[in-house]
């Protein structure tokens, strides 16, 4: 479904990414680990044109993207919850939901997404439908987010630090939200720093230093190799 191959990106003079290559493919949750800085976010903003790649291929569903505009891209169904939320502060809950919302695709199969069946599978935004962006906790923001990206009917969805600075009971509502994504078949990629959850609900994963990819495998050899783990995520 998604394709990178050999992608390099900078910010001016100074290239965060060299060469990265992964893939995700149709049903998959593959994860991206790393410490910070070493280009996960890059290759999020990569994928999704908001900072163009200068080298490399970046294909979905076949279609070359590297040089697509952001909303292109979107509309090809990518949806993003990305790192630091960006929701909307003064929309309300509901309006953030209805502002980029986007009916399914004919050919997308399953049960498309709609306000019921989001304030379904987050109750908190249900009870909070008509408060403001900027009323919300952390943890409601983290969830309107990623309600928000449901609402475009992404074909792929991307999570850029899924539970970063959440509360131990939030970040497990988040993880239960995408084991059910997963289990409906819905393509994702997350990037976290949880290991122990991620080996347990992802099916692969790239580990990512210094801009390109050091280790990926799937989560059984990730889970019995505790020395991948030290050597490039630990602290």
């Amino acid at each position: 479904m998604l394709e990178l191959e050999n992608v390099s990106t900078a910010y001016g003079q100074s290239q965060v990414l060299f060469g990265m290559t992964l893939s995700v493919g149709a049903g998959e949750m593959v994860t991206l680990m790393g410490r910070n800085g070493m280009g996960k976010t890059t290759t999020v903003r990569s994928i999704m044109g908001l900072t163009q790649a200068h080298s490399g291929s970046i294909r979905f569903e076949n279609q070359e993207i590297r040089r697509l505009a952001p909303f292109r891209i979107a509309r090809l169904g990518i949806g993003l919850a990305p790192e630091g939320r960006q929701i909307f502060p003064n929309l309300s809950v509901r309006e953030n939901l209805v502002a980029t919302a986007r009916a399914a695709r004919p050919d997308s199969g399953g049960k498309p997404w709609n306000l019921a069946r989001v304030f379904e599978m987050f109750p908190p935004l249900a009870a909070r439908a008509r408060a403001m962006g900027d009323q919300l906790s952390g943890g409601e923001q983290q969830m309107l987010s990623l309600a928000r990206a449901l609402m475009t009917n992404p074909r792929l969805l991307i999570l850029d630090e899924a539970t970063e600075g959440l509360a131990p009971l939030v970040r497990a509502e988040i993880w239960r939200c995408l084991e059910s994504l997963k289990a409906e078949g819905q393509s994702i990629l997350v990037i976290d720093k949880n290991v122990e959850v991620l080996t347990r609900i992802a099916d692969r994963h790239y580990i990512i230093e210094k801009g390109k990819v050091a280790w990926s495998g799937t989560s059984e050899a990730l889970r019995s190799d505790k020395e991948i783990s030290h050597r490039f995520l630990g602290v």
